[in-house]
């Protein structure tokens, strides 16, 4: 009688069931074994349109017929999200109402001197001030925060403002100081900027901004030479609720 068994059919045979049970425990292994899986990105907290607090620092120069002009302030910065992204492509950002108060707001200007009224002239007038010391508010800045890009919320925005001084501002060379005329001692600040915020911590930042600042009495004294255009930056650290 023939058998049924091929020659080496026995040893195939035998490898075949013990493959079975190595088969069967690769999902096992597969299920067990350590799996990479990429860490969702980190959201972006201005999309909870929270509330901004923080402290800031500023400084910068005037220019053209103001060059010689220093600034200084220190002061909080307090501002609300208020929107969901809105708008396509570059622009689609976020819009957050904020104000500023500085209770140390000082401009440096040339101390008191005579110099000629034109080069060149033997007629000469007062000129400086010395330092004006004061305080500033900035209750209107209105920012659009753009989409960010990692951890940098880039942003622009438009301001408006008020500045006391301790004593008239500009120094009125015309005007002996203590009579009556000249500049105010009441300056208005209307602004624009651009800056960012970037993220050190899920909700703290370090912000950046650099500001073109007009400063003027908008003839709230009888002569307002004003400072034209001031160029001040920004540094602060802030923190969302």
């Amino acid at each position: 009688m023939k058998s049924f068994w091929k020659p080496g059919s026995q040893s195939a045979s035998l490898r075949a069931l013990l493959l079975v049970p190595l088969l069967s425990a690769l999902p096992v292994f597969a299920q067990s074994a350590p799996q990479t899986v990429p860490a969702p990105p980190a959201e972006n907290p201005i999309l909870q349109r929270p509330w901004e607090f923080g402290a800031v620092i500023q400084s910068g120069f005037g220019t053209g017929n103001r060059s010689d002009f220093r600034f200084f302030s220190a002061g909080a910065h307090g501002g609300k999200v208020l929107t969901h992204p809105a708008l396509p492509g570059i622009l689609r950002g976020q819009f957050e109402y904020a104000g500023e108060i500085f209770p140390l707001w000082q401009s440096y200007t040339p101390a008191p001197h005579l110099e000629p009224i034109y080069p060149g002239s033997s007629v000469l007038e007062p000129f400086g001030g010395g330092t004006f010391t004061g305080i500033s508010i900035t209750p209107i800045i209105l920012r659009w925060d753009f989409a960010a890009h990692g951890r940098l919320v880039p942003w622009a925005q438009g301001a408006g403002g008020l500045v006391w001084t301790n004593h008239k501002y500009p120094p009125d060379y015309l005007v002996p100081k203590g009579t009556p005329g000249g500049t105010s001692v009441w300056n208005f600040t209307p602004q624009f900027g651009v800056g960012f915020n970037y993220f050190v911590k899920p909700k703290r930042s370090i912000s950046f901004a650099a500001n073109a600042v007009h400063i003027s009495s908008a003839s709230l004294g009888d002569r307002n030479p004003g400072v034209n255009a001031s160029v001040q930056f920004e540094l602060g650290y802030n923190w969302w609720k």
